[in-house]
């Protein structure tokens, strides 16, 4: 067995003093178990831009308590380092956290660190859905935030999302600053003096500083929505709504109080926060059979809707039941409900009379159809990378340049509608979405209708995004450098002709005069968009938390739906079999759900 992971586990235990994960390694050394030892001290866990995000355990690769405190004083060495110390402790650090495992006694670790350092410190006292912590940090000023969440992911995982002053999710070149502090500072702070700064020092956002009223205030402000349209011809919408074990309904239901909806049933064995989902062992409301309690309850309660945030509530999912002789749940794609936000959210803006210039952003691996909303009436659209902390900034810029943002979104079910969060937002969204829903009740239309009206208007957007499993980089690599061809990119995928080709990887945009592109390049990562004359659009990338080679591909039209999806079939399969080629390279598809 190496030396040096040895070494290594035999110093973690002269400095943990958690029983349970002291046991974990203890147990290993006994058994000699080399593998498992070189997993958890063979390396560290890396931070990056969406902070740290592991399955919970002994070692330097998991979440535990001794990785938490150690990123806690690179991360407030850092503001050190790069604010005025004393504005930036006087202004303090939000924490926040939900219902898992060790998420509170890691949030106090990371509060204990910052009193140390002098750092004034509002932690919530309650578990909060994540967009809270996100506000909370405009609304008190703050230098700083952190959400203990894993999110969506399986009950063993935990998560240190860290946000900047700005309210948004770190950017490079934060991360790596971070990263280098929290390597300069592994040495371990004595935490037990840090009860006798409290006083002075801590305090909760809630109780002293009213944050959630605050919160609940601005959305409703800026939706309009006490101004929720009822006819006196349609009865109030019915709406299924499920937490999947989370933190959100509580604070759903006190977002559908504030704008006066009593039509919300829950379901009963899914809303009580609960670290073990015990109906949803993986609990991600995208996930085939996530919503299968909630269906059953809708049919039950004689209900046509069903909305679903994820764990942390920064997540929003739709289900509406078909209207026919045969209903059935469809279950809305996160583009199909980010376009029905964005004919929303545009609407209200037009009825509204504001005169101020808007935009609407989504990420790159998005669907292009909000683009063709925003082409057909004139306002401004622009996509960013994926992720929020991409999406989040520009919109912070782009309000400085005089536009008023309408909505950011990203096909994986997120949805900043509005501005009073420049994050994801699950619960403002579930407040637009019933607004949305009640007024199409009164119009007598479904949200599937509406989208299906749209698709009249703008054309038919189709899309197929999957991915295969990759675990040789060396194939990966080979993978990309045959697409880039040293430069020469090819010209077409079959009978397509491609108009424009953007590589985020080199910095190369041909649809750009000088040809660099503008979004953000980074030659750690594989990034390749494909934009047709035919108006398909393809992106591959990798994925920075899975070994995973990730394809998006969409094809739009004003054909029938039918020839789009024909057009879609035979682009993906040309690119797949030319360029991917999974047999040659050994991709694994994913498993069939």
């Amino acid at each position: 067995m190496s030396e040096t992971v040895i070494l290594k586990a035999k110093e973690w235990l002269k400095i943990d003093r958690n029983e349970e994960t002291r046991k974990e390694v203890e147990k290993l050394l006994e058994e000699n178990d080399e593998e498992k030892l070189t997993q958890l001290f063979g390396s560290r866990l890396e931070f990056g831009t969406a902070g740290l995000r592991a399955l919970m355990g002994a070692g330097y690769t998991r979440m535990n308590h001794i990785t938490v405190q150690q990123t806690a004083q690179g991360w407030s060495e850092y503001l050190l380092a790069t604010m005025d110390n004393d504005q930036v402790k006087k202004r303090g650090i939000v924490i926040g956290y939900d219902h898992r495992y060790h998420s509170k006694e890691f949030a106090e670790i990371t509060a204990n660190v910052f009193m140390l350092k002098g750092f004034k410190v509002y932690l919530f006292n309650v578990i909060v859905p994540t967009p809270l912590v996100s506000y909370a940090i405009r609304y008190l000023n703050a230098a700083g935030g952190v959400m203990i969440t894993p999110s969506h992911n399986p009950k063993e995982y935990n998560g240190y999302k860290v946000y900047w002053e700005n309210t948004v999710q770190i950017i490079p070149p934060h991360d790596t600053g971070i990263s280098q502090k929290i390597n300069e500072n592994l040495e371990l702070l004595d935490l037990t003096k840090a009860s006798e700064l409290s006083n002075g020092l801590l305090f909760d956002p809630i109780e002293t500083k009213q944050v959630d009223e605050h919160y609940y205030n601005e959305i409703n402000e800026e939706m309009e929505s006490k101004l929720l349209e009822k006819s006196q011809n349609t009865t109030e919408i019915k709406v299924i709504y499920t937490a999947m074990h989370g933190v959100g309904y509580e604070w759903i239901k006190r977002a559908f109080k504030t704008i006066e909806f009593n039509g919300m049933i829950p379901v009963e064995s899914q809303v009580e926060p609960d670290p073990e989902f015990p109906t949803v062992p993986f609990p991600n409301p995208e996930e085939k059979g996530a919503l299968d309690i909630a269906f059953k309850t809708g049919d039950e309660k004689g209900s046509n809707l069903i909305i679903a945030n994820d764990p942390d509530a920064d997540r929003l999912c739709v289900a509406e039941k078909t209207v026919g002789s045969e209903p059935k749940w469809h279950k809305f794609h996160g583009n199909e409900i980010g376009m029905l936000f964005g004919w929303w959210q545009y609407k209200k803006h037009i009825k509204s009379g504001d005169k101020k210039p808007v935009a609407i952003l989504n990420s790159t691996v998005s669907s292009k159809m909000v683009k063709a909303l925003a082409d057909k009436n004139g306002f401004k659209f622009e996509e960013t990378l994926t992720g929020f902390k991409w999406l989040g900034n520009r919109a912070i810029d782009l309000e400085k340049e005089g536009y008023k943002v309408l909505l950011c979104f990203e096909e994986a079910i997120g949805y900043m509608v509005g501005s009073t969060v420049y994050d994801k937002d699950g619960i403002s969204a579930a407040i637009a979405l019933i607004q949305m829903a009640q007024y199409l009740k009164n119009k007598n239309l479904t949200l599937l209708q509406q989208f299906e009206k749209l698709c009249q208007k703008l054309g038919n957007f189709l899309y197929n995004n999957s991915y295969f499993y990759c675990y040789d980089k060396q194939i990966i690599d080979s993978i990309f450098k045959k697409i880039r061809n040293d430069g020469k990119y090819f010209e077409k995928i079959g009978t397509s002709k491609i108009q424009s080709i953007r590589d985020l990887t080199t910095g190369f945009d041909s649809s750009q005069k000088d040809n660099k592109a503008i979004l953000h390049v980074d030659p750690n990562s594989q990034m390749i968009t494909f934009t047709f004359e035919n108006q398909s659009v393809i992106t591959l990338r990798t994925s920075g938390t899975e070994p995973k080679i990730k394809y998006y591909i969409e094809s739009s039209g004003k054909e029938s739906v039918e020839q789009v999806q024909e057009k879609l079939d035979n682009l993906t399969q040309m690119f797949i079999e030319t360029y991917l080629e999974p047999e040659k390279n050994n991709l694994i598809p994913p498993k069939k759900k």
